[in-house]
């Protein structure tokens, strides 16, 4: 089954500059290894929240806004996408992502 898994930052976690710092290299270190397992298809970081837009049309007028649909939530900072063979394995997974320890992954199957 395939799951959508959304990388979500806590505005309210402030990490050292240290710990920041790896980051990168721990999430490609998880990346590798979820590749390696065959259970990770695809996964990308996004542009900031604030590059974000929205698109809406209502009665015919085309509505664009600047931002994320949710101000002020935890913002979508990337995703991946999962084969596992069920929701358990795809917690499994995103539990050891490196942001699980100081922001959410929301896990989503695909629906059908």
């Amino acid at each position: 089954m395939r799951y959508l898994v959304f990388i979500c930052s806590e505005p309210s976690v402030q990490l050292p500059a240290e710990e920041r710092e790896t980051i990168p290299e721990r999430v490609e270190a998880w990346a590798a290894e979820m590749d390696a397992r065959g259970v990770r298809i695809e996964g990308h970081v996004l542009a900031p929240a604030a590059e974000a837009r929205t698109v809406r049309v209502r009665n015919g007028d085309l509505q664009v806004g600047v931002g994320p649909v949710n101000e002020g939530a935890a913002a979508i900072a990337g995703f991946n996408i999962f084969q596992c063979a069920d929701v358990d394995e795809a917690i499994e997974v995103a539990s050891k992502h490196p942001v699980a320890t100081f922001g959410t992954l929301e896990i989503r199957a695909f629906a059908g």
